[in-house]
């Protein structure tokens, strides 16, 4: 018996998942709906044309906003997020690590090449939770949504996601979420002050060694040691959750680095999407499966780009 595709062409639309969606204004909630789409479906190999016509918008207009925003078509990034894609970056980079700290670099092309300088608070700022502490936010446009910039006279010390079609209730949310980790601190909104931040995390343009983004790690110090570790992960490259832990000279705690990993509180700067499952599989991210696909597909586009202009 033949198994008719849930993508044919000529299944009229019907009511549910599949029937064309008004198009949101914001570009991440369009990127979000297509990078959904093809997490679901990614099997299938979908058309452009039949992506468009799910998300209810024109295939030329959805290309060009697609390629913008990504560096890469659709059809590429859909190669660029699947399972057997992560796999492929499980072990292309089995020995990232290793040749990072025996050459004392951070890697060629890696997200870091922000240039960040970072520094930890001490062990007992960590433990009086963020009292005496204040910290500025503000929320701004990022590829990945609205983005949550938290910072202090250190340097950045918060980075989190809120999805635009939350409004102001997904802002809530994504803040009460980062407030509670420093329960005592003084927390002050300046979206001014943290504008220029967010035009330097995601801008490439803005990514400088002549001008780098300072930041500050506050937690335990296990943590902050794993933290640290995936400041060396490149752009275009993965790592495991028993491989950061090899190399912070605790092999048996996979485990716990996970935890760690799970509470980084500096996302996208700090690269905890980067780490990936035994098998490859993406496993979980604190802001959404879809946006750690986004970032990893967003960065595969960086990476392409950089080696096309090295070439």
């Amino acid at each position: 018996m033949t198994q008719t595709s849930s993508f044919a062409k000529t299944t009229p639309p019907t009511p549910g998942p599949m029937t064309p969606r008004p198009v949101p204004a914001d570009d991440y909630a369009i990127i979000r709906q297509v990078i959904e789409l093809l997490t679901e479906a990614w099997r299938e190999q979908p058309s452009l044309e039949t992506i468009a016509a799910h998300i209810g918008m024109e295939p030329t207009r959805l290309q060009k906003l697609f390629t913008r925003w990504a560096g890469l078509s659709p059809k590429a990034f859909l190669q660029a997020v699947t399972l057997d894609h992560a796999r492929l970056l499980l072990e292309q980079s089995a020995t990232v690590l290793d040749t990072t700290y025996e050459v004392g670099l951070s890697g060629p092309g890696r997200l870091h090449d922000l240039f960040v300088t970072h520094e930890a608070v001490t062990p007992g700022a960590y433990r009086a939770r963020g009292a005496g502490l204040t910290i500025s936010y503000g929320f701004h446009p990022s590829p990945f949504g609205s983005a949550l910039v938290m910072t202090t006279e250190y340097g950045l010390a918060g980075l989190a996601f809120a999805d635009p079609d939350t409004g102001a209730a997904g802002e809530d949310a994504a803040l009460a979420d980062m407030a509670q980790r420093w329960p005592k601190a003084g927390f002050v909104r300046d979206d001014a002050a943290s504008a220029a931040l967010a035009q330097r995390i995601f801008d490439p343009k803005e990514w400088r060694a002549d001008r780098p983004l300072r930041i500050v790690m506050i937690g335990t110090d296990f943590e902050v040691r794993v933290w640290e570790t995936l400041l060396n992960i490149p752009v275009g490259k993965a790592t495991t959750y028993s491989d950061v832990a090899r190399h912070i000279d605790r092999p048996k705690a996979a485990r716990a680095v996970g935890a760690a990993v799970g509470r980084n509180p500096i996302s996208f700067v700090v690269p905890c999407h980067r780490v990936l499952g035994r098998s490859g599989s993406l496993t979980g991210y604190h802001w959404g499966l879809t946006r750690k696909r986004a970032i990893l597909g967003w960065e595969a586009g960086l990476a392409a780009s950089q080696s096309a202009k090295a070439a």
